[in-house]
């Protein structure tokens, strides 16, 4: 062979080296993809303690539950921030999905709006599991509210007593104000959609499912208290964390402790975090910043949901 000349081979053996390369590191992204890496969040009843661990979840052993992001509420202020937040949440929503993460979508009292939806069938078809006891030994846990539990948690620390208007000047007046899930969260072919605590755990049991992160709205009541929400799931037995940045809460500043709107919700997070389960922001699925609501003008330092 000539000096400077290459064998005619070497270029495909070049592509050969390449082509396994790329696959190789395709695998790796796609390995990779398939875990969660998670900044669970959480502190100790009667101390300000705040412990942060690394936790992995298979995406695929995780579902995302979006609690009650309606296209309406009573109250004013409480339905504007969710459509500021849908969009935010929606973007989460697709990353998660993207790697493997279950989506079921929960706006209670409006499943009947999705009723010839594939995501609506999805959930009315999953298999029947049996439930735990004691879950199992109540004929309505399937649609009963999970209450605040004494025995395992204290007093919530806002007064949420007035419905938790932060309208100023008249409150709303308090009525059943949404038709459907707002529709900048986006549905697609594999979700489910239901209200139901029954028919959730045969989602989560058909599927295998042993992670559960809660998001949406309010977290003082919906999100804590829905059959499908977290005091449930914890009691079920499924790991459980909160997304902190992509929920609120219904808590009026005039009403004790007296603070603004996103510290009373930093409270219950808090309280969540102590007594329930630990949270997280978005920023462990999506790598952007937390989500922050416009109105919340407190600094960066100041603001426990960022920390």
């Amino acid at each position: 062979m000539k000096p400077g000349l290459v064998p005619i081979g070497a270029p495909l053996r070049l592509l050969g080296v390449l082509s396994l390369f790329l696959t190789m590191t395709a695998s790796f992204v796609s390995a990779a993809d398939t875990f969660l890496t998670l900044n669970l969040r959480s502190q100790s009843p009667g101390t300000s303690a705040v412990k942060e661990t690394k936790a992995r979840w298979r995406a695929d052993k995780t579902a995302l539950i979006v609690c009650d992001m309606w296209d309406d509420h009573w109250c004013k202020s409480a339905a504007r921030r969710v459509a500021e937040m849908a969009g935010p949440l929606n973007e989460v929503i697709k990353q998660a999905r993207a790697r493997g993460v279950f989506i079921i979508h929960a706006p209670s009292s409006v499943t009947s709006f999705y009723k010839d939806t594939p995501q609506r069938r999805l959930a009315q078809g999953a298999k029947f599991s049996k439930t735990p006891v004691p879950v199992s030994t109540s004929p309505r846990w399937g649609t009963a509210w999970c209450w605040t539990d004494a025995k395992h948690e204290g007093v919530l620390p806002i007064d949420d007593s007035d419905m938790g208007c932060s309208c100023a000047g008249n409150k709303c007046t308090i009525r059943e104000a949404w038709t459907r899930q707002i529709e900048g969260i986006v549905m697609v072919e594999g979700d489910a959609l239901t209200d139901d605590g029954q028919e959730t755990w045969n989602l989560l049991a058909e599927r295998g499912i042993e992670n559960v992160i809660l998001c949406g709205v309010h977290l003082n009541m919906c999100v804590l208290g829905r059959p499908f929400a977290i005091r449930q799931q914890v009691y079920l037995g499924k790991k459980v964390a909160l997304m902190r940045d992509m929920t609120d809460t219904m808590y009026n500043p005039e009403r004790p402790p007296g603070v603004d709107h996103f510290t009373g919700t930093d409270l219950v997070v808090g309280h969540v975090e102590k007594y329930w389960c630990p949270s997280f922001t978005s920023t462990d699925i999506t790598g952007q910043p937390a989500f922050r609501f416009a109105e919340d003008k407190r600094t960066a330092v100041r603001n426990s949901r960022r920390r």
